[in-house]
């Protein structure tokens, strides 16, 4: 039987009200330690500036994993044939200062002019360790962002380069640069060569007065090397002259993006740390910690 317009229908029972959920349980306190005070703390347990200023670093970011890529984010998607990298062992550093000499000989820089320092240092144990410091050649170099005038520049080969004939000497590229690896020319120099001949012979032209100097990784050798058809890192004459004259082979030289260069195998296989990482720099430096430092 169908039922009429004006019959009232049934009414469905009301739903129970719904239980409310138990308050969520607050959340526990975060104790945070920035970096700052990280490395406050480090100095304050007697750590050397050096020191502590790299083992304030995340521990991720100090010592690479045993695995990894040879192009190690170097831009191997772009394409690129060459990545040029350096390696330095600071567990077989002698702190002989040869490295420091032939640089200074090959590219003719004076002694208050170094492109390339060594700094001393000790591990906890009070082992002593040398670090020797080039120009990181980083990928997202600091340098390169605030130069006005693109004097200094990043090359399709991972160098960072300088135009002497643009730099207008206003020196940000040397304020910029975190590892103090750049060096104002404040004077025409007349001076002869404190390293030569004895530590090998100027190979580039001086620098003007005026502008900002600093290690090129021996460019000029690595250019010139190329279109003979030697390979920078393998033989000596396309080499970095600091490399070359390393009595007990703590440093190398190479193409990170070939897997089979030195270069790639030891980062690829051993663990390695890099300077000021926190940093988003990318350096192209990498070095060996002694026994000890970690």
């Amino acid at each position: 039987m169908t039922m009429s317009e004006n019959e009232s229908q049934p009414v469905a029972p009301a739903p129970p009200e719904a239980t409310p959920a138990p308050p969520a349980p607050a959340a526990a306190p975060v104790t945070t330690i920035n970096r700052r005070d990280m490395l406050t703390l480090l100095l304050g347990s007697g750590m050397s500036l050096v020191l502590a200023a790299m083992l304030a670093e995340p521990l991720e970011y100090l010592v690479r994993p045993l695995v990894g890529t040879a192009a190690d984010g170097h831009g191997a998607e772009t394409g690129r044939k060459y990545h040029w990298a350096m390696v330095i062992d600071l567990s077989k550093c002698v702190g002989c200062d040869y490295c420091v000499y032939a640089c200074q000989a090959t590219n003719d820089t004076a002694d208050d002019h170094r492109w390339n320092i060594r700094v001393d240092d000790e591990t906890a144990t009070g082992t002593v360790f040398h670090i020797t410091r080039p120009c990181l050649h980083c990928r997202n170099a600091p340098c390169v962002d605030v130069c006005p005038v693109k004097a200094t520049y990043h090359r399709d080969d991972g160098l960072v380069v300088m135009d002497y004939a643009k730099c207008i000497g206003c020196r940000y590229c040397q304020t910029a640069c975190p590892y103090g690896a750049r060096v104002f020319n404040w004077a025409d120099r007349t001076d002869t060569n404190p390293r030569s001949p004895e530590w090998g012979e100027p190979e580039v032209p001086r620098r003007p007065r005026g502008v900002v100097e600093k290690c090129t990784f021996c460019i000029h050798r690595i250019d010139a090397g190329l279109a003979r058809g030697k390979m920078p890192g393998v033989d000596a004459e396309a080499t970095p002259a600091c490399v070359n004259i390393c009595p007990v082979q703590a440093r190398y030289f190479g193409n990170l993006l070939d897997a089979t260069s030195t270069v790639a195998r030891i980062i690829a296989t051993t663990p390695t740390l890099r300077l000021r990482e926190d940093l988003g720099t990318d350096p192209s430096v990498y070095y060996i910690p002694p026994e000890g430092l970690i």
